[in-house]
């Protein structure tokens, strides 16, 4: 059975960080090309960002020089660190595959304070 779990959100004031984790289980998970995403009430899920086997990364022009999104296969996770964060970072983040392979964890919840 895949999981995926997501964590390390929270209320943070703009211009603060955060770090993301998400954990899988039930994949080989260093042969996955994997992405975060990210959703608000009443919109769209949105790509945030990717990152391919072989290190190589992308990043949706919103979050470009403020987030890295970085993986430990040893740990079957993927990490975000969002710097210099902004209201309209507030959102459910997610993680799932690249071709969102498997169903979607329950996310957690950046709130980012003006």
């Amino acid at each position: 059975q895949v999981q995926l779990v997501e964590s390390g959100g929270g209320l943070v004031q703009a211009g603060g960080s955060l770090r993301l984790s998400c954990a899988a289980s039930g994949i080989i998970f260093s042969i996955n090309d994997m992405g975060w995403y990210r959703q608000t009430p009443g919109k769209q899920r949105e790509w945030v960002a990717d990152i391919f086997t072989g290190g190589s990364t992308n990043y949706a022009d919103s979050v470009k020089g403020r987030f890295t999104i970085s993986r430990d296969n040893a740990k079957n996770t993927v990490y975000l660190q969002m710097n210099s964060l902004k209201p309209e970072d507030t959102a459910v983040y997610y993680c799932n595959t690249v071709r969102v392979s498997y169903g979607w964890g329950q996310g957690t919840q950046v709130t980012v304070s003006s």
